[in-house]
């Protein structure tokens, strides 16, 4: 049985709460071809080991597309209209530009631009930074804002959003 899965879906939670795997679920009981576009890099063993352990648990049923920083032209590229794509997550994608130096709000420009057109749905996965304390150096901080004014942009756009904490998932903005 498929289930309907609007346009745009915003799934944010905190480290290890079980975001990804409400995604992916989300994805797979739409019916659409799963299609999952990767930002993070395994840039050191304990990364490593996180990239394998979703690889693992998402199978081969899965097209997987590894984009660090060119996530727009990704999904331009992968997005159909028989196709779901999940982007996990935009955190890594932001950290990604950030050390990179590039332009944050041109590249968020050209996502939200991208996202509009794209024919068919997408899930967006990523971390809820800004619930703790204001960080203490400038890199940090620079990283809380961008992805705050991220999330906002995103959630204005998106047709759903869900909030997952201990596995379970709560609809901040329901469909419709």
């Amino acid at each position: 049985m498929s289930i309907f899965l609007p346009r745009l879906t915003l799934i944010l939670g905190g480290a290890r709460s079980g975001k990804s795997r409400h995604a992916e679920r989300l994805v797979l009981e739409s019916g659409l071809q799963p299609c999952y576009l990767a930002t993070g890099q395994g840039g050191d063993a304990e990364m490593a080991a996180r990239i394998a352990a979703h690889r693992a648990r998402r199978g081969e049923r899965w097209r997987l597309v590894e984009e660090p920083l060119e996530l727009a032209t990704a999904l331009r590229h992968h997005a159909a209209a028989d196709c779901a794509v999940l982007v996990d997550c935009l955190t890594l994608w932001v950290t990604n530009l950030l050390l990179a130096e590039r332009d944050i709000e041109a590249e968020v420009a050209g996502l939200t631009a991208i996202l509009q057109a794209l024919p068919g749905p997408v899930v967006l996965v990523s971390n809820e930074v800004g619930l703790g304390i204001v960080p203490i150096d400038a890199l940090t901080r620079a990283f809380v804002d961008a992805t705050g004014a991220l999330h906002q942009r995103l959630a204005a756009m998106a047709d759903r959003v869900d909030l997952v904490t201990a596995g379970l998932p709560l609809r901040l903005k329901p469909e419709g």
